[in-house]
C-alpha cells in the first residue's frame, strides 16, 4: 500500500492524532483541572471524528463522536478529569486506534467502553449549571479559504454542512474574485461564503466549526439581530494574504514519506558507496592526474551523500519513550504500587529501525523494574523510602553508541535468591563459583524467572532472555549495575546506525576484517621479541596501564605465521578496552554493513560483513565480543596470580 492511498494516509493522520490524544490525557492525570489539556483532548477527537467520517471510517466517527461528546461536558465543566474518566478514556482510544488499523474488535467491546465513560462521567459529575435555554439568535457569518486551501485537505462543503447542523441558515456563494477561464486554475480556491445562519447554540459553537482552518482563512462573524451592538470576530489572515500565492507565504512544509522508500533510498548510496571503494582502488593504480581529481569529487559526493541519509533516517528517541507513560499508568493500576515515571536525554537521536526494535525489550526491563524492582508503599515506608516508586528511562550518545538505560530505586536484585533459582533450574551446579557479574547474567537465561507465581505481568521466563536476544542482534550490549537495597539499572549499550560506518580495514593471516573506527583508540606496533616476551601473559602496558590483548591469528587459527612487525589496534567500548593483535593494519575504509546468514549469525566474534573495492567480502569484527572475551582472559589471569 502507497502513500498515494487515502485509507493509508488517515491511518498514519489517526495514528498520530491518537498518540495526542494519549500524551494529554496521561498530562490531565497529574493536573486534571487544566483547561488547555481538556481542550486539546476535546480538538484531537473532534478532528479524528471528522477525518474518519470523510474517509469512510464511519464506525471510528461514531464512536469518537461519542468520547468528543463526554469531553465536550468536562470542558463546559459538567463534569471532572477524574482518574476512572481518564482511565476509561484511555481504553477507548486503545479501541480507536484498532478501529484505525482495521483490526478485528471483539463485539460489543464499543458499547461496554462507551458504559464505563458514562459511568464514570456520572459518579464524578459535576453539579449542573442551572441556566435559561438560549434564544434563538442570527449570525452572519462570512468566510473565504486561501487559494491552495483545496490542495491542502480544507474541505469547505464540510464546514458549511457543520453549519447546517446548528440550525436553519441561507448560503451564498461570493463569486466576484473568480478569474476569467484562461487564467482559472482548477486546484485553486476562488469562492468565499456568505452564511445567515439562526441557531439556539452560543458563539462559540460557530467558532468550533471553523477550529482547524482559522489560519487558512479569513473569518468574520456577525450577530445580526442587534445592530447596535454588533460583534465581529475576524481570524484568519487578512484578505491581501488570501490573495497572495502559496509561495508567497511563510510555510514550513514536513513531507511524509514511506519507510520502505528511505530504506530503497539507503540502500541505494550503500551500493554507491561500495562503487566508490572499488574506484577509489582502480584509481590507485594510475596516474591520470584528472582521473584522480573526479575521484576525489566523487568520494567526498559520496561521504556528504551518505552523511545527509543517514541524517535523514536519525529520530529523536523521544518518539520511543513517549509509548511508555502509558504503560507506568497501567502498571501502576495493576501493581497498585505508586510510580513516578522520569525521562532524559529524550533528543538523542537514533537510526529509526533501530528505534522500532527497541520497543519490545524496554516494555520487558520496564515491566519488570515495576513488578520485581519497586515495593510496595507500605515496604518502602518500612525502610525509610518515600512512599512513591521511581523509575527512570535516560538515554545519552557516547562515540557510535547510544546509551539506554532503565534504572529504579526499588529493592535491587537478591543475588542469593537469583543463584538458588538457577540451581534449582539447573542452570548452575550446586558449588560452582561465580562472580557477581556472571550471576547477575543468569537473569538472561531462556526459561528464567524469579517470580513466584505467574501473572499478566511476569513468571513465564520470557523476559530477560527476549531482551538480550534483541540486543544482541543489534549488535549492542547489556550492563547491569545492582545497588541492592537503593535499586538497579540495566543499560543498554546500542550502536547508532545499522547500515554504513567508517571502518579500519586488517589483515590477519591472508583474510581481511574491518573494525569500527569509531571504537578504535589508537595503534602500536608489536614486534617479534615483544611478542615472545609476552607470551602466558597477553598483557600491554599503555601510559601506565595494563591492557589485555588477543592475538586474532591465533583466534582464527589461520594457520600462518606472524608478520615481522604486528599491529595492535586498542580498541573500547565503554570504559573497557582491548588489544587486538593484526599482521597489518590497511587503511580506512567506507563500510556498508551486510548482515550474515542464520548460519553464521551465531558466531559472536563477527556482526556482519561488508563487499571491498575488488569484490572480496570482509568481516566485520564485533569490538564488544572481543572487549568481553579480552577482560575474561585478564581476570583468569589475576585470578592465577
Amino acid at each position: 500500500m502507497t502513500n498515494s492511498d487515502p485509507a493509508q494516509v488517515f491511518r498514519v493522520e489517526a495514528q498520530e492524532l491518537l498518540d495526542q490524544i494519549e500524551q494529554a490525557l496521561l498530562d490531565l492525570e497529574a493536573n486534571p483541572g487544566n483547561a488547555d489539556l481538556i481542550a486539546q483532548v476535546f480538538r484531537a477527537m473532534h478532528t479524528l471524528k471528522g477525518s474518519g467520517a470523510m474517509f469512510g471510517f464511519d464506525a471510528l466517527a461514531s464512536f469518537a463522536h461519542a468520547c468528543e461528546t463526554a469531553f465536550d461536558k468536562v470542558r463546559k465543566g459538567e463534569a471532572k478529569a477524574t482518574p476512572e474518566l481518564i482511565a476509561s478514556v484511555l481504553a477507548a482510544e486503545d479501541h480507536l486506534r484498532a478501529l484505525a488499523t482495521g483490526d478485528t474488535v471483539p463485539a460489543g467491546e464499543g458499547a461496554a467502553l462507551l458504559s464505563r465513560i458514562e459511568a464514570a462521567m456520572a459518579g464524578e459529575a459535576a453539579p449542573a449549571k442551572a441556566a435559561d435555554p438560549e434564544q434563538e439568535k442570527s449570525w452572519k457569518v462570512r468566510f473565504k479559504l486561501v487559494r491552495d486551501a483545496l490542495v491542502n485537505g480544507t474541505r469547505p462543503l464540510a464546514l458549511l454542512d457543520e453549519l447546517r447542523s446548528l440550525g436553519p441558515c441561507e448560503i451564498t456563494p461570493i463569486i466576484d474574485e473568480i478569474p476569467t477561464l484562461d487564467q482559472l486554475q482548477p486546484a485553486d480556491c476562488h469562492l468565499g461564503w456568505n452564511v445567515l445562519l439562526k441557531t439556539r447554540q452560543p458563539r462559540s459553537a460557530i467558532e468550533e466549526v471553523f477550529m482547524f482552518v482559522g489560519d487558512d482563512a479569513a473569518l468574520s462573524i456577525e450577530a445580526v439581530e442587534q445592530s447596535n451592538s454588533a460583534v465581529m470576530i475576524e481570524t484568519g489572515p487578512t484578505a491581501a494574504a488570501i490573495d497572495k500565492p502559496a509561495t508567497q507565504q511563510s510555510i514550513g512544509y514536513t513531507v511524509r514519506v514511506p519507510a520502505e522508500r528511505l530504506d530503497e533510498l539507503m540502500n541505494r548510496v550503500g551500493e554507491l558507496v561500495i562503487a566508490q571503494s572499488r574506484l577509489k582502488q582502480v584509481v590507485a593504480f594510475s596516474s591520470d592526474v584528472n582521473l584522480h581529481s573526479v575521484a576525489e569529487e566523487i568520494e567526498r559526493l559520496a561521504s556528504e551523500l551518505r552523511d545527509s541519509m543517514m541524517c535523514v533516517r536519525m529520530v529523536p528517541i523521544s518518539q520511543l519513550f513517549g509509548r511508555f507513560r502509558r504503560l507506568i499508568h497501567d502498571l501502576a493500576r495493576d501493581t497498585g504500587k505508586a510510580i513516578d515515571f522520569h525521562t532524559a536525554g529524550e533528543t538523542t537521536e537514533l537510526d529509526k529501525n533501530v528505534i522500532e526494535r527497541l520497543a519490545d525489550p524496554l516494555i520487558h526491563l520496564i515491566r519488570n523494574a515495576a513488578d520485581h524492582g519497586l515495593e510496595t508503599a507500605t515496604d518502602r515506608l518500612a525502610v525509610g523510602k518515600p512512599e512513591t516508586g521511581r523509575i527512570t528511562l535516560s538515554a545519552r550518545q557516547a562515540g557510535t553508541e547510544v546509551i539506554i538505560s532503565v534504572s529504579d530505586d526499588g529493592r535491587g536484585i537478591d543475588l542469593s535468591r537469583v543463584r538458588a533459582k538457577a540451581e534449582k533450574q539447573g542452570l548452575v551446579q550446586p558449588g560452582a563459583v561465580l562472580s557477581d557479574t556472571e550471576t547477575l547474567q543468569l537473569l538472561f537465561a531462556p526459561g528464567f524467572s524469579t517470580a513466584e507465581n505467574v501473572t499478566n505481568l511476569s513468571g513465564r521466563g520470557v523476559g530477560m532472555d527476549v531482551v538480550k536476544r534483541t540486543i544482541e542482534a543489534l549488535r549492542g550490549t547489556i550492563d547491569i549495575a545492582n545497588r541492592p537495597g537503593t535499586g538497579a539499572e540495566v543499560a543498554l549499550r546500542i550502536p547508532l546506525t545499522l547500515a554504513i560506518i567508517d571502518g579500519l580495514l586488517v589483515r590477519i593471516g591472508q583474510g581481511r576484517y574491518v573494525l569500527p573506527l569509531a571504537s578504535v583508540e589508537e595503534c602500536v606496533e608489536l614486534t617479534t621479541d615483544q611478542d615472545r616476551r609476552s607470551q602466558g601473559r597477553s598483557f600491554l602496558t599503555l601510559r601506565d596501564q595494563l591492557v589485555p590483548f588477543i592475538r586474532l591469528r591465533e583466534l582464527f587459527a589461520t594457520g600462518t605465521s606472524p608478520d615481522t612487525y604486528q599491529k595492535i589496534v586498542v580498541v573500547s567500548t565503554g570504559a573497557d578496552r582491548v588489544g587486538l593483535v593484526v599482521d597489518q593494519i590497511l587503511g580506512d575504509h567506507q563500510t556498508v554493513i551486510k548482515p550474515l546468514s542464520r548460519f553464521h549469525a551465531a558466531i559472536g566474534t563477527f556482526s556482519g560483513a561488508t563487499i571491498l573495492g575488488d569484490g572480496g567480502v570482509a568481516l566485520i569484527l564485533d569490538v564488544p565480543h572481543l572487549v568481553a572475551a579480552g577482560q575474561q582472559q585478564e581476570d583468569r589471569l589475576r585470578a592465577a596470580c
